[in-house]
Protein backbone atom coordinates (compact mmCIF):
# COMPACT_ATOMS: atom_id res chain seq x y z
CA UNK A 1 0.00 0.00 0.00
CA UNK A 2 1.28 3.29 -1.23
CA UNK A 3 0.23 5.92 2.02
CA UNK A 4 2.00 6.40 4.97
CA UNK A 5 1.01 5.38 8.62
CA UNK A 6 0.31 8.73 8.95
CA UNK A 7 -1.70 9.90 5.74
CA UNK A 8 -4.18 6.79 6.70
CA UNK A 9 -4.85 8.16 10.10
CA UNK A 10 -5.97 11.26 8.29
CA UNK A 11 -7.82 9.64 6.61
CA UNK A 12 -9.65 7.73 9.00
CA UNK A 13 -10.11 11.18 11.28
CA UNK A 14 -11.42 12.98 8.16
CA UNK A 15 -13.76 10.15 7.67
CA UNK A 16 -14.90 9.78 11.40
CA UNK A 17 -14.98 13.72 11.44
CA UNK A 18 -17.62 13.47 8.10
CA UNK A 19 -19.26 10.48 8.78
CA UNK A 20 -19.57 9.69 12.10
CA UNK A 21 -17.20 7.34 13.81
CA UNK A 22 -19.05 4.12 12.80
CA UNK A 23 -17.63 4.93 9.01
CA UNK A 24 -15.39 2.05 7.51
CA UNK A 25 -12.70 3.48 5.02
CA UNK A 26 -10.96 1.35 1.59
CA UNK A 27 -8.05 2.25 -0.33
CA UNK A 28 -8.28 0.67 -4.04
CA UNK A 29 -7.22 1.28 -7.72
CA UNK A 30 -2.93 1.60 -7.77
CA UNK A 31 -2.20 2.89 -4.52
CA UNK A 32 -3.18 -0.77 -3.60
CA UNK A 33 0.21 -1.59 -5.72
CA UNK A 34 3.72 -1.02 -4.08
CA UNK A 35 4.91 -1.49 -7.45
CA UNK A 36 3.57 1.34 -9.34
CA UNK A 37 3.77 5.27 -8.70
CA UNK A 38 1.82 8.06 -8.85
CA UNK A 39 -2.10 7.74 -8.96
CA UNK A 40 -4.96 9.52 -7.45
CA UNK A 41 -5.95 8.45 -4.04
CA UNK A 42 -9.04 6.39 -4.45
CA UNK A 43 -11.18 6.00 -1.15
CA UNK A 44 -14.36 4.44 -0.32
CA UNK A 45 -16.26 4.96 2.63
CA UNK A 46 -18.59 2.60 3.85
CA UNK A 47 -21.84 4.75 6.11
CA UNK A 48 -24.90 4.35 7.76
CA UNK A 49 -27.91 5.59 5.46
CA UNK A 50 -28.30 9.12 4.42
CA UNK A 51 -30.30 11.16 1.99
CA UNK A 52 -28.81 12.39 -1.17
CA UNK A 53 -28.24 16.11 0.09
CA UNK A 54 -26.66 14.83 3.18
CA UNK A 55 -24.16 12.48 1.48
CA UNK A 56 -22.78 15.02 -0.81
CA UNK A 57 -22.07 17.60 1.90
CA UNK A 58 -20.09 14.84 4.21
CA UNK A 59 -18.36 13.99 1.43
CA UNK A 60 -17.25 17.71 0.09
CA UNK A 61 -16.59 18.29 4.04
CA UNK A 62 -14.33 15.48 4.03
CA UNK A 63 -12.30 16.20 0.63
CA UNK A 64 -11.84 19.36 2.39
CA UNK A 65 -10.58 18.11 5.39
CA UNK A 66 -7.84 15.77 3.06
CA UNK A 67 -7.04 18.25 1.49
CA UNK A 68 -5.84 20.42 4.31
CA UNK A 69 -4.56 17.77 6.18
CA UNK A 70 -2.75 15.63 2.99
CA UNK A 71 -2.03 18.44 0.59
CA UNK A 72 -3.79 19.40 -2.69
CA UNK A 73 -3.64 16.20 -4.88
CA UNK A 74 -6.11 14.05 -6.77
CA UNK A 75 -8.43 11.88 -4.36
CA UNK A 76 -11.61 9.98 -5.56
CA UNK A 77 -13.81 9.50 -3.11
CA UNK A 78 -16.74 7.34 -3.27
CA UNK A 79 -19.52 7.03 -0.63
CA UNK A 80 -21.19 3.63 -0.22
CA UNK A 81 -24.74 3.22 1.82
CA UNK A 82 -26.23 0.30 2.85
CA UNK A 83 -27.82 -1.74 -0.12
CA UNK A 84 -25.76 0.26 -2.94
CA UNK A 85 -24.78 -2.57 -5.74
CA UNK A 86 -22.85 -0.26 -8.07
CA UNK A 87 -20.14 -1.68 -9.69
CA UNK A 88 -17.33 0.66 -8.58
CA UNK A 89 -18.62 -0.78 -4.85
CA UNK A 90 -18.40 -3.57 -5.29
CA UNK A 91 -14.48 -3.55 -7.35
CA UNK A 92 -13.22 -1.25 -4.12
CA UNK A 93 -14.56 -4.40 -2.00
CA UNK A 94 -12.82 -7.10 -3.99
CA UNK A 95 -9.51 -5.36 -4.76
CA UNK A 96 -9.26 -2.94 -1.80
CA UNK A 97 -7.92 -2.55 1.64
CA UNK A 98 -9.62 -1.77 4.92
CA UNK A 99 -8.23 1.36 6.40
Amino acid sequence: MRLSSEQIAQIRQSAAESFGPEARVWLFGSRVDDRKRGGDIDLLVQTRALSADAALRRKIRMLGLLESRLGERKIDLVIEQPGDARPIVRVAHETGLAL
